[in-house]
């Protein structure tokens, strides 16, 4: 008798329950009774480009190469190699002014700029002292013509001396966790030291610069600047005109270049920081110690042409 109670008990309940779930799963409670209950599945993972197969050599001294949406290196050749960078020391000298500055501060051109160049054989944006110019502005003659005199002058500014300014790009450096980097200037020049040899205290690794390049690509006027060819800055009452040209000719010979920038010192060689897109794949990579000019967008093209043809495969859990 007690067994067909509780069996007529437990009956019921069931009806109960069964009547009662459609309801419940409608009410905040009920939902996460269901969810502990029955978890959502698990989503499947988003396809990433897979190494598969060996990149195509470089004639570089170092080679990098990321995937800058999902943070995976494809190429990595002595990437951690210290090696000094020339020119493209400037991306940490025009992030840090787009970051800390007022862009629209103007900028006196000084007989220091002028010198810069002049010393060290360096390239220029022409700039001449005693114009006035927008921060703003000589940020374009700093990265396109790869203007030394650009470099300095907004050193200058931005860190009221130059010896101050690369104190603070040391510091950002250490920030963005930069292990194999050191700067000595604001744009990459040879220095010398009292005995006569380039002072090794200029250093990066391409693996370093990538990373560098990839924080200061986040920054939409950055990204702007580098992916320009070509800029006019029309005369005004407190400056020359100027018409300043990108040396990046990776710009204008591989489709979906979006920057970066060149550099070149004897010691360093022909260097290369490079950006494409294609396909929604976003590919960041550097080259240093290049040959020649030509061989670097050479080998940047093909290390681009490799990542973007890479398979699209889930990443292994």
């Amino acid at each position: 008798m007690k067994r067909r109670i509780l069996a007529s008990i437990l009956f019921f309940l069931a009806i109960e329950l069964a009547l009662a779930a459609p309801v419940l799963a409608f009410t905040p409670f009920g939902t996460r009774l269901l969810q502990e209950i029955v978890p959502p599945p698990t989503p499947s993972p988003t396809p990433i480009l897979t190494v598969r197969g060996t990149p195509p050599s470089t004639s570089a001294q170092a080679a990098y190469l990321l995937d800058t949406d999902t943070g995976h290196v494809l190429v990595d050749v002595r990437g951690e190699q210290r090696l000094p960078m020339a020119s493209t020391t400037k991306i940490m000298t025009a992030l840090i002014a787009i970051q800390t500055a007022d862009l629209s501060q103007l900028v006196t051109i000084r007989q220091d700029a002028i010198k810069e160049v002049q010393a060290h054989n360096g390239s220029t944006a022409n700039l001449v002292v005693g114009d006035q110019i927008s921060l703003k502005d000589l940020l374009y003659g700093l990265m396109l013509p790869s203007g030394d005199d650009a470099a300095v002058a907004i050193a200058d500014a931005v860190g009221g001396t130059t010896s101050k300014f690369v104190q603070t790009m040391n510091l950002f450096a250490r920030r963005l966790h930069l292990t194999q980097t050191h700067y000595i200037n604001p744009d990459g020049l040879t220095y010398l030291t009292p005995q006569g040899r380039p002072d090794p205290n200029q250093y990066m690794s391409a693996a370093d610069l990538v990373h560098l390049a990839r924080s200061a690509m986040a920054n939409p006027f950055f990204a702007q600047i580098v992916e320009l060819q070509h800029y006019v800055l029309p005369a005004s009452a407190v400056h020359h005109a100027y018409a300043w040209d990108s040396i990046n000719t990776l710009l204008s010979t591989y489709p979906g270049a979006t920057g970066i920038k060149t550099g070149y010192t004897v010691e360093a060689g022909y260097c290369l920081v490079f950006a494409a897109t294609n396909g929604g794949h976003h590919l960041l990579g550097a080259l240093l110690h290049e040959p020649d000019a030509n061989q670097r967008f050479v080998d940047a093209r093909a290390l681009l042409d490799w990542g973007f043809a890479l398979p699209l495969i889930p990443p292994a859990s």
